[in-house]
């Protein structure tokens, strides 16, 4: 093998792509709030860049006739010194604008969830340290929806568990104490002592005093039954069962129907069985029908109305308005900053006689930056703008009479029309919402697979999930459609779907089968 430098020539595709491009598909994939925040944190970093307020847009528009009224007012609203100080205080002096105003600062509150709730609840009641520790187990072991995750053997074991480990701590505390190495200040004897007296009846016990008892089983169940008196009714259940049985307990019901239904049958009525729940009980099909129906009215999740989820808003980033029968669609950027490169900069940028060349080197690159941030965020807003005419001009029928006329729409149609990428389309379409006179949708929501039709078109899988809803809820109780009939009905409308599509949809919209639907 013979070793040495040489040269080769050869040919060979790469593809690069620089920061600015990758900034500049992060920008088209951003939300409108996202973008806001973005476009603050460039003003912090580049000073070539500065906000242009619409109050500064309002008074680059003022003519010269504008300011001489300005001014001609600002002179009216002067204090009149001289009147003031002839006349006294008391008469003339500030004008209403110019007096003091009460501002008050906005506090933020934290609103209590359902384990706060609880709480205050079991401060009220008269309860034994021992009781108090033990229902801090219970608190702890509770979820938002108001449900107890734990069985009482869990329970039981946890807080047992950390008895013993107390009673260790204080066995480990006392040998200290007989070598004389203890420290009156340790912190692990102020909680040692605090555990001891929360698990005793009351009174802090020594050292020398009898161990601390073991929480037993039946203690525990009656701490179980006082989390499940608490408000909201049903919350301590351990699953639905209970939490219905709860509720119909709190309401007074245990003598009814619907309560030996939950207590006795409750496989058979989440499965509908209403001619066995009937021949089981002795009553009428139509009688177990009801009292199932009077279920309702009770909260599966009783936890969930206490619950500190804040709500999600949704800020628009198009909106699509129809004025004297067409669709316009503008972009909601009224609250995103407004750039402009800096003129004080601009000024220094041209005197270049007082620049090193590091200076010279910074500025050009700064400035090129904010030219490129400029062009981007049009590139952005346009891009958007050919999107969503493009979408209400093909969805036309579904702005005029519904969902059920929803055209399937792919991303590759809209880039092809739009001459760009895939890729592109979909940063544009993901996570932006769009305002329409049929509410705020996602723009995701206009694309949809195709099912073929009779007629050799194509149907929105969107349009066709509308429609079997739409069928659903015409039927009659008494004979509920089944997949198969479904599939025939809409044979007779030109289009062919297949009876496990019909199932899968059904599904997706939370329809149950037909045998779960029938009222009798």
């Amino acid at each position: 093998m013979k070793t040495g430098l040489s040269q080769q020539a050869g040919l060979r595709q790469e593809l690069r792509i620089n920061p600015r491009l990758y900034q500049a598909m992060d920008m088209l994939y951003m939300p409108m709030m996202d973008l806001q925040q973005h476009l603050k944190q460039e003003l912090l970093t580049n000073p070539f860049l500065e906000l242009l307020e619409p109050e500064e847009e309002e008074q680059e528009k003022q003519d010269a006739s504008t300011e001489q009224e300005k001014e001609k007012q600002e002179k009216e609203e002067e204090i009149d010194w001289e009147e003031i100080l002839l006349n006294g205080f008391d008469v003339g002096g500030v004008k209403p604008q110019y007096e003091d105003q009460e501002y008050l600062e906005p506090v933020c509150v934290e609103t209590p969830d359902l384990i706060d709730h609880l709480r205050e609840q079991l401060q009220l009641m008269n309860l034994s340290p021992r009781q108090q520790l033990l229902s801090e187990e219970f608190l702890g072991n509770i979820t938002e929806d108001g449900y107890l995750s734990a069985s009482v053997e869990e329970i039981q074991g946890s807080v047992n568990a950390l008895i013993e480990s107390h009673a260790g701590t204080e066995q480990a505390d006392t040998g200290d104490d007989e070598s004389g190495e203890a420290d009156g200040d340790d912190p692990d004897r102020d909680v040692s002592t605090s555990l001891t007296e929360a698990v005793h009846t009351g009174a802090p016990s020594s050292n020398s005093g009898p161990p601390i008892p073991y929480y037993t089983l039946d203690e525990v169940n009656d701490m179980l039954a006082t989390i499940q008196r608490l408000d909201p009714p049903g919350v301590g259940a351990r699953d639905l069962r209970e939490c219905l049985m709860l509720q119909l307990r709190e309401a007074g019901e245990q003598e009814n129907l619907a309560f030996r239904l939950i207590s006795e049958a409750f496989p058979d009525l989440i499965a509908h069985r209403w001619n066995d729940l009937a021949k089981r009980f002795g009553v009428e099909p139509h009688k177990v029908q009801s009292a199932a129906d009077s279920l309702a009215r009770f909260d599966p999740k009783p936890g969930l109305k206490y619950s500190n989820r804040s709500d999600g808003y949704i800020i628009p980033d198009l909106i699509v308005d129809k004025i004297d029968g067409k669709y316009h669609v503008t972009l909601n950027d009224t609250g995103m900053p407004r750039l402009r490169l800096s003129r004080s900069y601009q000024d220094l940028a041209r005197d270049k006689k007082r620049l090193t060349q590091e200076n010279k080197e910074f500025i050009a690159q700064k400035m090129n930056s904010a030219n490129w941030m400029i062009q981007a965020i049009e590139q952005r807003r346009q891009t958007m703008l050919k999107v969503m005419n493009f979408i209400v001009d093909r969805q036309r029928a579904f702005f005029e009479k519904g969902v059920e006329y929803l055209k399937p729409l792919t991303l590759r149609e809209v880039a092809e029309v739009i001459s760009m990428h895939e890729s592109t389309v979909s940063r544009v379409t993901n996570e932006k919402y769009v305002q329409t006179p049929r509410g705020v949708l996602p723009l995701k929501f206009f694309f949809s697979s195709a099912l073929t039709t009779a007629s050799g078109e194509d149907a929105s899988a969107r349009s066709i999930r509308a429609k079997l809803q739409k069928m659903v809820q015409e039927e009659n109780p008494a004979k509920p459609l089944t997949d198969q009939q479904i599939v025939h009905l809409f044979k007779e409308q030109g289009i062919q779907i297949a009876r496990r599509t019909v199932a899968k949809y059904r599904d997706q919209l939370g329809i149950l089968p037909a045998r779960m639907r029938k009222r009798v």
